[in-house]
């Protein structure tokens, strides 16, 4: 069922790169960069209602994980399913991620556009600046959430082991680069939050509600279709079963013997 109604369109670049396993915090234990990311865009995307968003994953280079949607289910799948083995290449290409998120959002000047950066970034591989700031200048607003600290902390790679640095066997400590963050927000008229913030939702959605408002169809997803999951579950689950008992002999075909072999060879 398609429906009338009025929102935003949003686009989502969030870092996967690495070094987004670290700590939120200064502690190498603490929740990590990426755990947090999906924490706050969960809530965003809860707070979304006739809204549309899509999603960009960065590292070294861009990649779009969702386009442009007002299925908020599908949304949050994507958004569950993100890992930072999605993209090949390190880096913090966030220039070449704002390139693409302006090129994602449906041609309408009517309706308020904005970007959403997630990141840690501290090693900015483009210039992000000037891409924020052609972003601005077409209408869209830009806006970054900064995760980690200045002190930084170490990244882990399982079993009580962190990343070392091959050129000075030295453990790599990542830090957040609160300062260019904040230029890129400021390029892009939106506004930089710190993610570790309690404040940091709040403050980015009362952002995005300065933008206009346009019209546009929107399809209305129905609880079956949020059934669809379990059923491609269940369908799964039958699907082993039946590839399990085809390998099997079945019992009662045992005693027939359909082929035989003659001695002296085949006939």
């Amino acid at each position: 069922e398609t429906t009338l109604s009025r929102g935003i369109e949003v686009m989502v670049c969030l870092d996967v790169s690495n070094s987004m396993l670290a700590s939120t915090t200064d502690d190498d234990h603490g929740i990590s960069r990426l755990q947090r990311a999906k924490h706050i865009l969960e809530k965003l995307i809860d707070k979304m209602t006739n809204d549309k968003v899509g999603l960009i994953v960065f590292a070294g280079d861009a990649y779009t994980q969702l386009p442009i949607t007002s299925d908020y289910i599908s949304a949050k799948m994507f958004l569950n399913g993100i890992t930072t083995d999605m993209v090949p290449t390190q880096g913090t290409a966030i220039g070449a991620a704002l390139e693409m998120a302006m090129n994602s959002f449906t041609p309408t000047d009517d309706m308020g556009k904005a970007i959403i950066v997630i990141t840690d970034g501290e090693n900015f591989e483009d210039n992000a600046v000037d891409a924020a700031k052609r972003a601005a200048d077409t209408g869209i607003q830009v806006d970054v959430i900064g995760l980690g600290t200045a002190k930084g902390a170490r990244i882990p790679l399982g079993n009580g082991h962190y990343m070392i640095n091959p050129m000075t066997g030295e453990e790599v400590v990542t830090r957040h680069d609160e300062a260019t963050a904040s230029q890129i927000a400021s390029a892009g008229k939106g506004i930089y939050v710190n993610g570790a913030s309690n404040s940091a939702i709040n403050a980015i959605d009362s952002k995005m509600d300065e933008l206009t408002q346009g019209e546009f169809e929107r399809k209305s997803f129905s609880p079956q279709s949020e059934q669809f999951p379990i059923v491609a579950f269940i369908a799964l689950i039958l699907l082993l079963i039946d590839s399990i008992t085809v390998t099997r002999k079945i019992s009662w075909l045992k005693k027939y013997r359909f082929f035989t072999k003659e001695e002296g060879g085949n006939k």
